[in-house]
């Protein structure tokens, strides 16, 4: 339709097409409606058809060329306000709103009208099937905007903003951002999740996505071969499709062992055989979470009743004290309580309170050796250190301090970081997250180490031992990579956990220029000595060998910096001046 344009339709009854290279010359009129034509919208799918709304109770559609409609659309009672085509490639569906308060769904196909939605009180002004979401809005009269789920025409959402009567929605490609103009003035609402149902299996490089209710698996290993994965560029990943799922896929998550992959959308949850998309079980859930045993889950059936199921049979059922407005998967069963006061860890087994504690997280991730927790919420995180022999003894005697609240001396808090954890994972005893300034970063010890600045938001996939590197998205489903050298995080680990017999095996492995950062976390540990020995810079070197008293260790002053000289004469001054008469550095300076 180069140079070519469709006028907003007007009273006369007509449609007119006109052409802006031809100093917008009249190119064709097309004649049918016996009523005001009210809205002409082009079908996403063919350019050269577009369809029509009039207040003569009619939908018609027209194709370019021909003065007269193909066909009309008839059910309404009064007369049509608004019309949309479906977006998707899987139905060829258009929907209408009217002065009967109705809107209708259309199969322009067949003919026919497969839908009818009710509610609206007023006029139907304008209608919209998201591009993206599987939901469709409509707008009325009286002042609300409906959001209806497109597959099961279920009302999900009423909105009203008390603007007055609802005139248009229009919704921005690629975006979860709609605009709604009303008699008083013009809303943007953002709809929907912004991160994207995507889910990594780390063991077998596989990823797992969802375009729509499409599902498609993309292999790392099947990388061509000499690829190359440089820092923060896009892996040139190719997708397979795997085919559609039966509902629409809000989240996506591995089991830890990689062997099945759960779908959980529109209260629903179909579990999949990971390779080829095989319906394992399937149920009702607002939430779904793996535990750490690859074969056991939970569901969170309503705010009152979460469902514990193992080798896909239901095990136990029961009611948290508080409620539950969330759970969490891992090493225990989190539950965040309706109340917004309090967390709750429950073991698997007997679904037993360990430890309730008053914070409301976000997120929750657990380290893969069950040791560690990050708590994270709105804007800080909390690192804790859980002690399972603790828990286990106060269990087997069941002597507990303040019972109602589990065993106080399970958890420790180890850290506490101001920041917002958007998403992260654990390698050994780091934890690797981004934040709310688009930072990838990692906690060790106390340490906060940024391993890279991203342009804009992404999501941590998994990290690959064997590569050495950490995988991230964006919303787009771009796959990025970032090395992150696992012998470092190997020996911080080993550190943290006072293991140094591995920390001096594994050290031999860090590369000769990560050793000073390896150094420097040695020193925030107060492990200065094991700093001297690995750091490879002199500068630091010198400020390690003075700080522990052993300027012989210290390295030879030739390649010091003229600062450090400068240092280094005054040491010597201070040193062998039987008057221990201290010289400045800035005497020297002069």
């Amino acid at each position: 339709m180069t140079g070519l344009k469709l006028c907003w339709p007007t009273d006369d009854l007509l449609i007119k097409l006109w052409n802006w290279d031809r100093n917008w010359a009249c190119q064709q009129v097309f004649e049918g409606h016996t009523h005001y034509v009210m809205q002409i919208v082009i079908n996403p799918k063919d350019n050269n058809t577009f369809a029509s709304a009039s207040l003569d109770t009619t939908v018609k559609v027209w194709q370019l060329g021909s003065s007269i409609s193909n066909f009309t659309l008839e059910g309404h009672d009064k007369g049509v306000n608004c019309v949309d085509y479906y977006h998707g490639g899987d139905k060829p569906y258009l929907i209408s709103g009217a002065d009967d308060r109705l809107v209708k769904i259309w199969d322009y196909q067949n003919k026919t009208c497969v839908q009818t939605l009710e509610g609206h009180n007023q006029n139907v002004s304008a209608v919209s099937f998201h591009p993206e979401l599987p939901i469709l809005l409509t707008g009325s009269e009286d002042g609300t905007i409906r959001i209806w789920h497109a597959g099961t025409y279920r009302l999900e959402f009423s909105l009203n903003y008390g603007f007055e009567r609802v005139w248009t929605i229009s919704s921005m490609h690629g975006s979860n951002n709609v605009a709604i103009g009303y008699d008083e003035g013009t809303i943007m609402i953002k709809v929907g999740r912004e991160e994207p149902a995507i889910s990594m299996d780390v063991n077998g490089g596989k990823i797992i996505w969802a375009r729509h209710s499409e599902m498609q698996q993309v292999n790392l290993k099947a990388l061509p071969e000499g690829t190359e994965i440089k820092d923060g560029e896009r892996v040139p990943v190719v997708a397979k499709d795997m085919g559609s799922c039966e509902i629409y896929p809000q989240t996506i998550a591995h089991n830890p062992n990689g062997r099945f992959v759960v779908v959980c959308g529109d209260g629903e949850y179909i579990i999949y055989t990971a390779m080829a998309l095989r319906n394992k079980a399937f149920g009702t859930a607002q939430e779904f979470v793996w535990a750490f045993d690859s074969s056991e889950y939970a569901t969170l059936e309503n705010s009152s009743t979460i469902k514990v199921f193992k080798n896909f049979k239901e095990r136990k059922s029961f009611k948290p004290e508080y409620g539950a407005e969330g759970i969490f998967g891992g090493v225990m069963l989190g539950v965040k309580s309706i109340s917004g006061m309090a967390f709750s860890f429950y073991d698997w087994e007997q679904l037993e309170l360990i430890r309730r504690i008053e914070i409301q997280p976000r997120h929750v991730f657990w380290s893969e050796s069950g040791n560690l927790v990050c708590l994270a919420t709105d804007d800080t995180y909390f690192v804790l250190r859980y002690n399972a022999a603790v828990a286990t003894r106060a269990r087997e005697s069941n002597n507990r301090h303040h019972r109602e609240d589990g065993i106080e001396d399970a958890f420790e808090v180890v850290g506490e970081v101001n920041e917002t954890v958007k998403t992260g994972l654990w390698v050994g005893d780091c934890f690797i997250y981004t934040n709310s300034l688009n930072r990838i970063n990692y906690y060790v010890g106390g340490e906060i180490v940024t391993i890279s600045h991203l342009d804009h938001t992404m999501y941590i996939l998994g990290y690959v031992a064997k590569e050495n590197r950490l995988y991230l998205n964006d919303k787009e489903l771009n796959v990025v990579s970032y090395s992150v050298l696992l012998s470092v995080l190997e020996y911080q680990t080993a550190v943290m956990r006072g293991d140094f017999e591995t920390a001096d095996r594994v050290l031999p492995t860090v590369p000769h220029d990560h050793r000073t950062r390896v150094a420097h976390f040695l020193e925030k540990q107060g492990f200065k000595q094991q700093a001297l020995a690995v750091s490879t810079e002199p500068e630091h070197q010198f400020e390690l060998a003075l700080s522990l008293g052993e300027l012989r260790r210290a390295p030879p002053p030739t390649p010091l910096s003229p600062r450090y000289a400068i240092r280094t004469r005054a040491i010597t001054v201070h040193c062998c001046c039987s008057l221990s008469v201290l010289v400045s550095a800035r005497s020297f300076a002069n």
